[in-house]
C-alpha cells in the first residue's frame, strides 16, 4: 500500500496552515485532502496558496462541522483514491508536528489493523487547564462505558486503516462528537495503537473551536441521554407505585402488604417498558428487531435485579444495608450501560455495514445516507472552481445529475 492520505479539517485556519502542508509536501507526502468547513472569505487566500501547493481541496459553504468535514474529505480520499487507502487526520491549528505525522504513517504500515492515535502527555506544565481536566474526565468514562483504556480519546491525530474507512464513514455524529463515537465503534471492531507525540498549545489554545458546554454534551451524549432515560423511569416507577398502593389501599382488596407487592410488580413492569421505548428511541437510537432487543432487555433486568439483590445482601453483612444499596446500584448501572450498548441495542454486524462499490464508475454517484440535508459536489461552484459543497433536491433520477469527471467527487449527502 502506498503512503497514507493526509486528511485536514480546517474552520478560519491561520498562516501555520501553509507551513502545515509545506512541511508535510516536503516530507513525501504528495496526497492531501483539504476540507475548508465554512471559514470566512479571510480565509480565501490561504485555502488558494494550499491549492496551488497541490492539495485536493473541498469546501462546505456552510460550517457543518468537524465530524461532517472529516467524513467529507473521507469520502473525497476514497472517490479520488480508491477504497484500499490508509487515512491520516491531523488539525489544521499546528498542533501537530510533521514529526509525529510520521510516526503515525509508520504505525500504520506495521499496524495495518488497528486504529493510530497520537497520544498526549498531559502532564505537561503547557496543558490548559479545560483541556487536561476534559481528556481526564472522557477518558474516564470511555473507559467506563467501553472498557478500553485511551489516555487521550479527544486526539485529533489518528491514523485511520482501509479496513476501517466504511465505519469512519457510517459513524453517526457531525461535529467534536464524531471523534468520539468513531472511537467507541472502532474498538468494537479492532484494537488502538498508541503513539506519543509532543504535546502542543499555541497562546493557551485559543484557537480552538471547541466548545466547552455544547461540545461536550455532545460528546458524551449517548451517556446523558442513557441517564435521562434511567431518571425518567425511575420517576414512572416511583408515581405509578405511588398511584397504585393508594388505589388498592382505597379498594379494600386485600391487606396493605399485598397492594404494596402488586402496586410494586405493575408499577416496575410500567416504568421497564418505558425505560426500554426510552433506551432504544432515544438513548441508543436502535434500529434493531424490536422483539429481539426486548428479550435481551428481559433477560438483563431480571439478571439485574436478582445480581443487585445478592450483593446488597452480601455486603449489607459488613456495611449498612442502604450503603450496600448505594455502592452496587451504581455499580450496576454503569454495567447496564456497557451491556446495553454492546449487546442489548448492539449495531448491525459490522460485515453488513454498507460498503465503497469497487467499480469507479459506481462511486461517482455513492450517496452517504442523511435523514436531514443533501449536498452536491459541483465542479463549476464558488471560490475559483473548486470542489463546494452546496445544498441541493435530489429527484432520485441518477441520470438528471450533472455527469461527473474521472477522480471527481460524488453527490454526498452529510448526516446533520
Amino acid at each position: 500500500m502506498s503512503d497514507p492520505i493526509i486528511l485536514i479539517p480546517a474552520l478560519n485556519p491561520g498562516e501555520q496552515l501553509i507551513t502545515i502542508i509545506t512541511e508535510l509536501k516536503e516530507a513525501g507526502f504528495d496526497r492531501i485532502v483539504l476540507v475548508d468547513d465554512g471559514s470566512d472569505s479571510s480565509c480565501d487566500l490561504l485555502f488558494s496558496e494550499a491549492e496551488k501547493k497541490g492539495c485536493i481541496l473541498i469546501v462546505h459553504e456552510t460550517n457543518l462541522g468537524k465530524g461532517a468535514a472529516l467524513k467529507t474529505g473521507l469520502q473525497a480520499a476514497v472517490n479520488v483514491f480508491g477504497d484500499d487507502i490508509n487515512v491520516i487526520t491531523a488539525d489544521s491549528d499546528g498542533q501537530h508536528k510533521t514529526e509525529d505525522i510520521l510516526r503515525i504513517s509508520y504505525a500504520l504500515n506495521y499496524n495495518p489493523e488497528k486504529l493510530i492515535l497520537g497520544v498526549r502527555d498531559f502532564s505537561s506544565e503547557n496543558v490548559p487547564f479545560r483541556s487536561r481536566f476534559g481528556n481526564v474526565v472522557t477518558s474516564k468514562l470511555f473507559k467506563i462505558t467501553s472498557g478500553v483504556s485511551c489516555p487521550d480519546t479527544q486526539t485529533g491525530l489518528r491514523g485511520i486503516p482501509a479496513c476501517l474507512i466504511d465505519l469512519a464513514l457510517e459513524t453517526e455524529g457531525t461535529r467534536y462528537e464524531y471523534e468520539m463515537n468513531f472511537l467507541s465503534e472502532a474498538t468494537k471492531r479492532t484494537g488502538l495503537f498508541c503513539v506519543p507525540i509532543e504535546t502542543i498549545y499555541e497562546d493557551n489554545n485559543s484557537v480552538s473551536h471547541f466548545r466547552p458546554v455544547q461540545d461536550s454534551i455532545r460528546v458524551y451524549g449517548r451517556f446523558f441521554r442513557f441517564l435521562i432515560s434511567s431518571l425518567s423511569g425511575f420517576v414512572v416507577d416511583y408515581a405509578a407505585f405511588a398511584l397504585l398502593v393508594g388505589a388498592l389501599t382505597g379498594s379494600g382488596t386485600g391487606s396493605q402488604s399485598q397492594a404494596i407487592i402488586y402496586a410494586t410488580v405493575l408499577a416496575r413492569i410500567l416504568s421497564g417498558i418505558v425505560n426500554f421505548l426510552m433506551n432504544k428511541k432515544f438513548a441508543f437510537k436502535s434500529k434493531g428487531n424490536t422483539a429481539m432487543e426486548s428479550v435481551r432487555y428481559l433477560t438483563l433486568f431480571f439478571a439485574q435485579m436478582g445480581t443487585s439483590a445478592a450483593l446488597v445482601a452480601g455486603l449489607s453483612l459488613f456495611i449498612p444495608a442502604v450503603v450496600s444499596k448505594i455502592i452496587v446500584d451504581t455499580s450496576l448501572f454503569f454495567l447496564s450501560f456497557i451491556i446495553q450498548k454492546r449487546w442489548v441495542f448492539r449495531s448491525s454486524d459490522p460485515s453488513v455495514l454498507p460498503g465503497i462499490p469497487s467499480d469507479p464508475a459506481d462511486r461517482q454517484y455513492v450517496k452517504y445516507q442523511d435523514k436531514y440535508n443533501e449536498y452536491h459536489v459541483s465542479d463549476d461552484g464558488v471560490k475559483g472552481g473548486r470542489n463546494v459543497i452546496s445544498p441541493m433536491k435530489d429527484d432520485g433520477n441518477k441520470e438528471s445529475q450533472s455527469p461527473v469527471a474521472a477522480k471527481q467527487l460524488p453527490v454526498v449527502k452529510i448526516k446533520g
